[in-house]
């Protein structure tokens, strides 16, 4: 039933009756704009996106631009760590063999330390033991612990693994080089990098192979030779990389000439199977790489997510 309404002057009655409001009509032609935005409601579905939304695409914008003989250059730490494992691998088969004595493995290596140590601070001319505050007392005090300790244990070294048949001491030694190279820190930032994990691998790999020679000298020269090649070598080559490229690369080659002529003594075929993995490695791989770099596809855009580049380390005080 409407509502009536009597007018005062005539006294009439009239009915009313209710009319839905309409909106007003929207101005001919204009079309809504849409806005990247979520906190206004749009006449848009929620995936609508506008022709402007692929102008903020960009392609390839942190591709790095290589050398080839920058990264021959770079392929060089790969190499030095192949030639480590493979003179280990030498060293060891001589003191199995009866060819090559403990008492001359320990005189040759003493020699070689203490000229790399010698070099090591004639590189920088000292600077870098003045900002590691570590002296020469320090260095041979250090020294000594570890050899006295080497040498007390080297017959439970010895003994250490008699239970376990040589098939699996092999097997273990080789899986343990494998993770040693995987590892290893070739100066990449990587997660897969772990200096410490790498190179007890290669000591866990020297003390199972030093078990499986005639006596406790033998295997305390095998582990001593260890630490001089995993360990000290790698630390004066990173030295001769960083102030004199130069005689990086000359000590590399020189070394590789080492290995594969060690590795002749024993097997022609692993020699030539060695020098084309190495030649692969410093040649070919960074052929490859520059190659695989122009079919690179990678694009960015709106879609990407947010990065905080705001320094937030004060938040965690």
């Amino acid at each position: 039933m409407s509502p009536v309404l009597q007018s005062p002057s005539t006294g009439h009655y009239t009915s009313l009756a209710w009319r839905k409001e309409s909106p007003p009509p929207d101005p001919v032609g204009l079309c809504p704009v849409w806005k990247k935005v979520l906190y206004e409601r749009q006449p848009f579905p929620d995936n609508y996106v506008d022709e402007s939304f692929l102008e903020e695409l960009r392609k390839n914008i942190y591709v790095r631009r290589y050398s080839y003989w920058a990264v021959v250059f770079e392929s060089a730490v790969v190499i030095q760590q192949l030639c480590s494992v493979c003179v280990f691998c030498v060293i060891w088969w001589y003191m199995d063999q009866g060819l090559l004595s403990p008492q001359n493995l320990c005189e040759i290596g003493l020699g070689f330390t203490l000229l790399g140590y010698m070099v090591f601070d004639l590189v920088d001319h000292g600077v870098g033991r003045k900002d590691s505050g570590r002296t020469r007392w320090d260095d041979l005090k250090s020294a000594l612990v570890f050899v006295a300790f080497t040498y007390g244990f080297s017959p439970i070294l010895k003994t250490l693994t008699e239970s376990i048949s040589t098939d699996t001491i092999y097997a273990m030694s080789v899986l343990m080089l494998l993770g040693h190279l995987v590892f290893f820190d070739y100066g990449a930032n990587a997660a897969v990098v772990s200096s410490t994990l790498s190179i007890n691998m290669a000591i866990f790999a020297s003390v199972c192979l030093a078990s499986r020679l005639p006596r406790s000298l033998h295997a305390f020269g095998m582990v001593t030779f260890a630490i001089q090649i995993f360990a000290l070598w790698p630390s004066l080559q990173r030295k001769l990389r960083a102030h004199t490229p130069r005689t990086y690369t000359c000590v590399t080659f020189l070394f590789a000439v080492f290995a594969l002529a060690g590795l002749m003594t024993i097997s022609s075929v692993g020699t030539l199977l060695f020098s084309l993995l190495l030649l692969s490695v410093t040649f070919l791989c960074p052929y490859c790489l520059i190659r695989l770099q122009l079919f690179k596809d990678n694009i960015h855009g709106p879609w990407d997510e947010a990065e905080i580049k705001e320094d937030l380390s004060r938040f965690l005080d």
